[in-house]
């Protein structure tokens, strides 16, 4: 039976122009266009043709996108062939499983094969430590008769990943002179970084023996990620030869850490040095266009795109629509949201956060009843979005409404939602509710939130509450020097408000006698795309 099967498999995967098909497929995996994969591979079904060259590549595709049932239906139609006994196939449907979180689909594979080479038992490790079974990939590892650099890379990644950086460690201390070479190196490294642990990264990037641009893009991110931005420059500076992949790098961390302005002239001398941007550059300064509220900046990167043809992935996409949204070109951010096939939790925040800040709350309020109907997951900015939207338009029963779906959603109310749920009830004049809200709050409330109901009090004239508004401070800080100087002036204020001008005249003093000042209010203008 076994030999029939293989005589019709032969016979079916003898056919012309395989070659092109396998060219074109490996094209479109290698720009990272899973999507484009499964598309031709369809078209190749289609037409009748079944070419063993290109099954590995596709279940390749399906673990890049997360395709699990795609994956499951090539696999059955593998089972009907003897493709399934091919160790490269195999190996990549095992891989597919693994880094679609079915470890144990995976291991039936990997227990199925009757041929498995040093590839397949390192995909094997691999999803092991990916699905957090390290015993598992501990046991294989010291079965294995012979390991490559990837077995090492895949020890050192997996528990770097696990944040377990001291065991990576102990791997890449004892890898084979002969198998440490830059990618081991760069792995560890990666790992240091990715946890944050920058000082073990420097040191090893230091006594690199030559270094590839994978690690220097890891130690800009890294220090990024620490908030330390001018190291993170210093290594830019250090690169000698600069490709795409270390000018996003610092392009995303500027962004990431509010140097908008930074990343906007790195992009711009990007461009002057010959690099075409992608989609990942397209995204970083969107996202700078945004916190900047560049219009002008943004519809100009809006043309790029379509100038360039460049993808419109879902980060691109997001990019856009947070951009438009924020800078206040709600139009546009509307057009391009309605277009979208699937709308990821960003994007939906994205819009909401939008329509709040520039004062459409019912709307606002509309499109998460729509994101609900929809079953996208909301998460603690999703509220905190809302919220706002409902502080601004007055509405303080849906607000109520809103805070109450909270635990519904998972979601777990933190210190600037009860901020916001504050201000709601103070504006409304609802200060008693508010108070209460603050004394029974499960998360020590901050000097917002005092802020926030001192406040209202203002409005309202509350001498009462004002009083004991101060006294809970007193309790928390100690004393009144150690509280925000917000306080003082909104004490100051509501004081001369109601007439108690000995008690506003003497919070003056103790503003003075500790140096208080008034921060100077400033406004900015655009020119060209800087701030002035």
């Amino acid at each position: 039976m076994l030999h029939k099967q293989n005589s019709e498999f032969c016979a079916m995967r003898a056919v012309p122009n395989q070659t092109r098909w396998s060219d074109i497929i490996r094209k479109h995996l290698a720009q990272g266009s899973s999507k484009e994969v499964l598309t031709v591979y369809n078209q190749i079904r289609r037409k009748g043709l079944y070419i063993l060259g290109v099954v590995h590549l596709v279940f390749k595709a399906c673990a890049s996108s997360s395709k699990l049932n795609y994956g499951k239906s090539l696999h059955a139609e593998v089972m009907k062939t003897a493709a399934f006994f091919d160790v490269k196939i195999g190996t990549s449907l095992l891989d597919m499983y693994a880094k679609c979180g079915h470890i144990t689909d995976a291991g039936r594979v990997f227990d199925e094969m009757p041929v498995r080479s040093v590839v397949t038992l390192n995909a094997m490790i691999g999803g092991y430590l990916r699905n957090g079974d390290t015993k598992s990939a501990l046991d294989l590892f010291g079965k294995m008769s012979t390991r490559t650099a990837v077995t090492w890379i895949e020890m050192i990644d997996g528990f770097a990943r696990r944040g377990d950086t001291l065991k990576a460690r102990s791997f890449f201390d004892v890898v084979p002179s002969d198998l440490r070479n830059v990618v081991t190196w760069t792995a560890m490294i990666d790992g240091y970084t990715r946890n944050e642990e920058m000082e073990a990264a420097r040191e090893l990037f230091e006594d690199m023996p030559e270094r590839n641009f994978y690690v220097w893009s890891s130690m800009i991110s890294g220090y990024c990620k620490r908030g330390n931005v001018k190291e993170a420059r210093a290594i830019f500076d250090r690169v000698p030869v600069r490709n795409l992949v270390n000018w996003n790098a610092m392009i995303s961390g500027y962004a990431q850490n509010g140097f908008c302005e930074e990343a906007l002239e790195a992009y711009w001398k990007m461009q002057a040095e010959a690099f075409e941007p992608d989609g990942v550059t397209i995204a970083c300064v969107l996202s700078a266009c945004a916190q900047l509220g560049q219009l002008e900046a943004g519809k100009e990167i809006h043309n790029l795109i379509v100038e360039k043809e460049i993808e419109l992935n879902r980060f691109v996409l997001n990019g856009l629509v947070d951009m438009y949204a924020k800078c206040g070109d709600l139009s546009n951010a509307k057009l391009i949201f309605e277009g979208m096939s699937h709308r990821t939790t960003t994007c939906w925040n994205s819009m909401i956060s939008g329509l709040a800040i520039h004062g459409q709350s019912e709307e606002a309020l509309e499109f998460f009843r729509r994101m609900e109907d929809s079953n996208e997951k909301a998460d603690e900015i999703t509220f905190l979005s809302l919220l706002s939207a409902c502080v601004h338009g007055g509405y303080v029963d849906e607000g109520l409404e809103v805070f109450s779906k909270m635990e519904k959603h998972g979601v777990t109310a933190g210190v600037k939602h009860y901020g916001c749920l504050v201000d709601l009830l103070g504006r409304a004049g609802r200060l008693k509710e508010a108070f209460d809200l603050i004394k029974n709050m499960p998360v020590k409330p901050n000097d917002a939130v005092w802020g926030a109901l001192l406040g209202a009090c203002r409005v309202y004239l509350e001498m009462d509450m004002v009083e004991q508004v101060m006294q809970e401070v007193v309790k928390v800080h100690g004393k009144m020097d150690s509280g925000d100087d917000l306080h003082y002036v909104l004490l100051s204020n509501i004081y001369a408000a109601s007439d108690r001008w000995e008690k506003a005249e003497k919070m003056r003093m103790s503003m003075t006698d500790k140096g208080f000042q008034k921060t100077p209010g400033r406004s900015a203008v655009m020119l060209g795309y800087t701030e002035q």
